[in-house]
């Protein structure tokens, strides 16, 4: 009797998709309920962070959908909004769009760089995928 385990060792891309999802829908929970408690200390409005959670908490869904289900076809599309975001993100923290305190600002920086490195690695895994 021998036993066949179907593809026993996933791949870094559903692994990568995998872990962006759950880590941003997770923070996108924490987010939209901690809204009013980061106004102040980040300088965020709250109609603002519940945005970023609920947009966070609805990307983190899609993101563990795709992983399951063809993560190569979508990846690109996934690295592109990382990658986008990325900049978003580094661009509100050097405007004055919003009032954000100095924390605030680090914040939204190493949101960018976490959100660059998903793409980076996603873009690894998408690049061993092709092989």
């Amino acid at each position: 009797m021998t036993t066949s385990i179907a593809n026993p060792r996933p791949g870094l891309l559903p692994t990568v998709l995998r872990v962006d999802g759950w880590s941003t829908g997770l923070f996108g929970i924490v987010m939209a309920a901690a809204a009013p408690l980061l106004r102040d200390p980040l300088g965020l409005p709250v109609p603002v962070s519940l945005l970023f959670g609920v947009v966070m908490l609805t990307g983190g869904a899609t993101l563990l959908a795709i992983a399951r289900g063809g993560p190569a076809r979508f990846a690109p599309t996934v690295i592109a909004v990382n990658a986008l975001s990325a900049v978003g993100m580094t661009a509100l923290a050097a405007t004055d769009i919003f009032t954000l305190t100095t924390p605030g600002i680090a914040f939204l920086l190493t949101g960018a760089a976490l959100v660059a490195t998903f793409a980076a690695l996603e873009y690894v895994g998408l690049r061993r995928a092709d092989r």
